[in-house]
């Protein structure tokens, strides 16, 4: 009985975190896109403690990393496109250019499908992460709302473009199925070489969000990929690692 428990606690958290996507979605068509970040935020951490309980556990199953992409899909991949969506729809509207161009911001779940399939199949992902992660994509997204309503009149004039809006979705788009090594923060020991970038990286981002909360989010993001080129291209260190197990360590 305690075995069966167990086999199923990983599954239960990755539910939950679908669940927190549906009624994200709910919340973002209804233009409450703060409420709607915030679920991106509650999924990332289900999507986080549920590869943490598989490990703990060694719970790991077919259906486990099958139902977490699919749950992945939802919550890092329709969601923020709701999001993007809506933020198209609030800015300046460009007479029978906009009514097209909104659309762009559904390209994000269609490339988030390809970077979920990419990953189920991919041997060379075990250990780190090939093209932008979903959930940092997401994230990012997540924090433009935000960013919006607590920084209105800088960002404004950004974000309220749809030409820059476009732009952002197919940069995020691009960089989802780069050929681009990306570390993952998953960590094995606690021995400072072999994690310096990612000590960095949770350095650098708590200092950020302390100073500039939400707003910090994009720099995060920016610094997370600058320090996965630094650590795989200037360190000289393999993209390649050991074939994929069916364990959840995001995607």
């Amino acid at each position: 009985m305690k075995n069966r428990v167990k086999k199923h606690v990983p599954n239960a958290i990755t539910c939950a975190n679908l669940f927190s996507g549906c009624v994200g979605i709910v919340l973002a068509f209804k233009g409450e896109l703060i409420g709607a970040a915030y679920a991106i935020f509650l999924s990332a951490i289900f999507d986080f403690f549920d590869g943490l309980a598989s490990r703990v556990l060694k719970s790991f199953s077919g259906i486990g990393k099958d139902l977490d992409s699919l749950a992945d899909m939802v919550s890092f991949g329709v969601l923020p496109a709701v999001i993007m969506y809506q933020l198209f729809l609030e800015a300046h509207q460009i007479d029978k250019v906009s009514s097209w161009l909104n659309f762009a911001a559904f390209l994000i779940p269609v490339f988030s499908a390809l970077r979920l399939a990419k990953f189920n199949v991919d041997t060379r992902q075990a250990e780190n992460f090939i093209g932008v992660p979903t959930p940092a994509n997401a994230i990012l997204i997540a924090s433009l709302p935000m960013i919006i309503h607590h920084h209105n009149r800088f960002y404004t004039p950004y974000l309220g473009n749809p030409f820059v809006l476009v732009a952002f979705v197919l940069v995020m788009c691009s960089l989802l199925v780069a050929e681009m090594p990306m570390m993952s923060l998953k960590f094995k020991n606690t021995d400072f070489n072999q994690n310096i970038y990612r000590y960095l990286l949770l350095l650098f981002s708590a200092i950020l969000i302390l100073f500039f909360k939400f707003a910090a989010v994009p720099v995060v993001i920016f610094i997370y990929i600058i320090l996965s080129i630094i650590q795989f291209k200037f360190a000289d260190m393999p993209v390649v690692s050991s074939p994929k197990k069916n364990t959840k360590i995001g995607s």
